[in-house]
């Protein structure tokens, strides 16, 4: 999985890494620090409310944020779209800002004076729309106890939960009643999106920052290459005269055109013991037995038998004889 089409969950990674970072190195985080005494109570310095969102207190919560938001977050930006998670991510922010000053005003008799700075509530939020719009991919058990692919996320979320007690519980539970509102339509949380100027101003000024979203190239060899073997293998196809590689994908007009060409030149399929074909049939064959590939196609690979090739052949005659081998042997879906 990559970070395609999820640039605002790139973003709050590496913004929430990189600040983490920096004031922990310029010795700064009791500026990030938020308790209701004396904090707010004696010095009233609300903006904590704000500022606590900006860096994690410490690494263990910062690798276990992150891991949340690379198995979450990228779903549901997905779903969302960037503009609308955004918007998610700026609402629940006000949201549990809000609801965290009103929890320590509540619970502060009851020992809750103290809040874990970073994002996770933005976390749980996330997490709640996860399990209610992302379905499990696979089951299974473990001593008759019944999970899925969903459970690590759960068991991260909980061990973060319980990291900074009874702070970490509070945010954990204002994050997934947040989570609940922003889906309910008590207020219509879900309708609102950030102005296009803002929008406009990321793209042009903020995206190039994060880097690339572009997800892995996947090669579509059939078979990789052995590493003992390569030097060989080369050296008997330039031998050939043969540069063809085995992939997963269909040739297109101008490849196949050049391997026409190439049999051709060589003497085609069906030539005679003492033709060059007879000569590099031969050498393939012992290139084959260097490289490996007898035993691929032993250990594996169907070969199909004349009848079936005729057959093919047969009944689709536009088609190439390598071509109806391949469907043959499981290369190709349909012709």
């Amino acid at each position: 999985m990559s970070f395609e089409y999820a640039p605002v969950t790139k973003a709050m990674m590496m913004g929430s890494a990189l600040s983490s970072f920096f004031v922990g190195l310029f010795d700064v985080k009791h500026y990030f620090h938020l308790q209701l005494v004396p904090h707010i109570s004696r010095h009233h310095q609300y903006w904590r409310l704000v500022t606590q969102y900006l860096a994690f207190q410490n690494s263990s919560d910062l690798f276990l944020a992150g891991l949340l938001l690379y198995n979450v977050g990228i779903h549901i930006e997905r779903r969302f779209g960037s503009v609308k998670f955004a918007s998610f991510v700026v609402v629940t922010i006000l949201l549990s800002a809000l609801s965290e000053f009103l929890a320590l005003l509540a619970l502060n008799p009851l020992g809750l004076n103290y809040i874990p700075t970073g994002v996770p509530v933005v976390v749980y939020s996330t997490l709640y729309q996860h399990s209610r719009l992302v379905p499990s991919a696979y089951q299974f058990r473990i001593f008759g106890v019944k999970l899925s692919n969903k459970s690590l996320n759960y068991l991260l979320a909980f061990q973060l939960a319980i990291s900074s007690l009874p702070g970490s519980l509070a945010v954990a539970i204002i994050g997934v009643i947040v989570g609940q509102l922003y889906r309910s339509e008590i207020a219509n949380f879900n309708t609102y999106r950030l102005p296009m100027s803002v929008v406009t101003f990321s793209r042009r000024f903020l995206l190039p920052l994060i880097g690339s979203l572009r997800g892995p190239r996947r090669l579509t060899r059939a078979f990789p290459d052995d590493s003992r073997a390569a030097g060989v293998q080369q050296a008997g196809l330039a031998a050939l005269g043969n540069d063809e590689v085995i992939t997963t994908s269909r040739r297109n007009d101008q490849a196949q055109a050049n391997l026409t060409r190439s049999r051709n030149s060589d003497g085609g399929p069906g030539v005679s013991d003492g033709s060059p074909g007879a000569g590099s049939s031969v050498m393939r064959e012992w290139v084959d037995e260097l490289t490996g590939r007898t035993d691929r196609a032993n250990s594996g690979i169907r070969v199909p038998t004349e009848s079936e090739i005729s057959q093919l052949t047969n009944m689709f005659p536009t088609v190439e004889r390598e071509v109806v081998v391949g469907a043959l042997q499981g290369r190709y879906a349909t012709f």
